[in-house]
């Protein structure tokens, strides 16, 4: 084994922990709701809402007595994807040194991948916009074929793409959902604090980093 790893692969979620991305979210979700003449949410609002899927994240944005109403629901997850897909990386950014963290990551042969609740389109897209010189062994989103999380076949799904075993893993996210897969999978769990969700997040990780230098330390022998 190399003796800059502690690991052979590091799995990532993506939204609140490698990429900041509320900004463009909030705003794909007040034009779809404005289309309809609904109500918007604020910023805060929809970072608290984010998470599980598109289409919970726009039916939570609904106003209550809106709900129960599929077609509805149905309409306006259309005009947010259409808007989102194209405005995608607007105002999005990695979080401070994440690229860094990612690059020496690959320097030291250690496989990253990413398993995220958002729709794998934009997933890869937000990828590929903003680590074009990143290597990743595998960039998964929600699709129709997996489970969203904390439901761990996603996690499973990457230990088949990378060939790597469960006792060689960690899983590095910042919301309880997060947490929940790794535990869920049966490989340890590292809390970042600077995402949207670090509150429920700390209290179930095994390890916690409050900035990308911390993250690498906890990931590579140095």
């Amino acid at each position: 084994m190399n003796s800059n790893r502690k690991w052979d692969l590091v799995i990532f979620d993506l939204d609140g922990t490698i990429v900041d991305t509320i900004y463009d979210l909030a705003v794909a979700v007040n034009f779809a709701l404005s289309s309809k003449n609904l109500p918007g949410r604020s910023l805060e609002e929809c970072r608290a809402r984010v998470g599980h899927g598109v289409r919970n994240l726009v039916w939570q944005a609904m106003p209550e007595e809106c709900q129960d109403d599929e077609a509805l629901l149905d309409d306006l997850l259309q005009v947010f994807m259409s808007y989102y897909t194209a405005n995608i990386a607007v105002k999005s950014q990695p979080y401070p040194g994440v690229v860094n963290l990612l690059k020496s990551l690959n320097a030291a042969a250690v496989k990253i991948a990413v398993a995220s609740n958002k729709f794998q389109e934009g997933t890869q897209a937000i990828v590929n916009t903003f680590f074009p010189d990143v290597e990743f062994c595998a960039v998964l989103g929600g699709t129709k074929e997996l489970p969203l999380k904390p439901d761990p076949a996603i996690v499973h799904k990457i230990f088949d793409m990378s060939g790597v075993d469960a006792s060689r893993a960690v899983m590095v996210g910042d919301s309880s959902t997060d947490m929940k897969t790794a535990s869920a999978a049966g490989i340890p769990s590292i809390a970042v604090t600077w995402g949207f969700k670090p509150d429920g997040a700390v209290p179930l990780a095994d390890a916690v980093a409050h900035t990308a230098e911390e993250l690498c330390a906890l990931l590579l022998d140095k």
